[in-house]
């Protein structure tokens, strides 16, 4: 459940980074929002630990690089430890191997501080709502690396996919809706969410983050 004051349903937020200057901007932006609130502040990865076990909060906001623990090793305590904990990375660099290593990790977006501004509100909005948020460069990456190895025999999952579901599996991880899909691909919505429905439940996965996770574990996507 998640540990809202009560009646004022706001989503209560850790925020980990080893730059005051640097949380001081991050905490303008959220606590700027009627939905959300930062009740915490941690300066490495160690004290997020701490300061989230002792807060409590909805959301874990961790810089990647920080002193003592990483954003990733703190990502992967928490994960651990407060499974209903969300966690969104935050990082100056767009580096595919982080990407991949935050959503291992337990992540659930990976936001650029270089648009944190633009991006870092709807990723947490998306965090609470259990899905994922990837800048569209993540997302390129993602789908290159899951195709390429499609494409040259790699370790695809024995659970073999058509053609079509591959189709429909590029379009969702991208973001595109049942409607977009569909028109894109000139057939109906019901045959996309038929399509979608059959993906997931080949691969046993119930949603799209779990999906991405999915390709990670079975090895669709070299980390």
């Amino acid at each position: 459940m998640p540990h809202s004051p009560t009646g004022s349903g706001k989503t209560r937020i850790l925020l980990a980074d080893d730059h005051a200057l640097v949380r001081r901007g991050v905490r303008l932006i959220l606590d700027g929002e009627p939905d959300l609130q930062v009740v915490a502040e941690a300066g490495d990865g160690a004290e997020a630990v701490e300061m989230a076990r002792a807060e409590r909060p909805d959301l874990a906001v961790l810089d990647i690089a920080m002193p003592r623990l990483t954003g990733l090793q703190a990502a992967r305590e928490l994960s651990r430890v407060m499974p209903e904990l969300r966690i969104l990375m935050l990082t100056m660099y767009d580096n595919e191997q982080y990407f991949f290593e935050a959503l291992k990790a337990g992540a659930s977006g990976f936001v650029l501080k270089s648009v944190a501004d633009r991006d870092l509100v709807e990723a947490c909005r998306a965090a609470m709502r259990d899905e994922p948020f990837l800048y569209p460069g993540a997302v390129t990456a993602l789908i290159r690396n899951y195709l390429d190895r499609a494409r040259d025999g790699g370790d695809v999952p024995e659970r073999a996919i058509t053609e079509r579901e591959e189709e429909i599996l590029k379009l969702v991880a991208e973001g595109h809706s049942s409607k977009e899909i569909a028109g894109m691909l000139v057939i109906s919505v019901k045959t996309v969410e038929r399509h979608r429905a059959n993906l997931l439940q080949k691969l046993g996965l119930r949603d799209r983050l779990e999906l991405i996770r999915y390709a990670i574990r079975a090895g669709l996507i070299e980390p």
